[in-house]
């Protein structure tokens, strides 16, 4: 960076996920998916992916000024996932669409339309193939 100084992005990622976390809302990440993300592509809509970045739906989920990895899982298979900081768009509460969102580098300004209607839409694209889903069952633990 020219100036010497860290972006303020991360940071307001994090703030963001942290204010969604104690106010009992689903923090979701909207990422513009380049070839640097590692990201379930059947999930990709339009060049873009919204995540669940809620503690319940990540595993060893780490906000660094670089990057956000995690673990999480898309069809009940576990996956690696790796969005670098630069691809985060927006970061906003599920319930109720507050959050911020990004200027996207080198690019000219997208409307995004609401976050509420972006949550509404969190499925893979039809014409991918989709990983069968197992019913879900409960196992007696004594």
């Amino acid at each position: 960076m020219a100036d010497g100084l860290i972006p303020t992005k991360p940071y307001m990622v994090r703030g963001i996920h942290e204010w969604c976390v104690d106010n009992g809302l689903t923090p979701h990440l909207l990422v513009t998916v380049n070839a640097q993300c590692r990201v379930p592509m059947a999930f990709v809509k339009d060049g873009e992916i919204v995540l669940n970045l809620n503690y319940s739906a990540t595993k060893d989920l780490h906000l660094d000024n670089e990057a956000i990895v995690f673990t999480a899982r898309f069809g009940g298979v576990s996956q690696n996932l790796y969005v670098p900081i630069d691809a985060v768009k927006g970061i906003f509460a599920r319930e109720n669409g507050q959050g911020m969102f990004f200027e996207p580098a080198m690019r000219a300004n997208i409307n995004a339309g609401s976050c509420a209607s972006i949550a509404e839409n969190i499925q893979p694209e039809s014409n991918k193939e989709t990983p069968k889903k197992k019913k879900p069952t409960l196992t007696i633990v004594k």
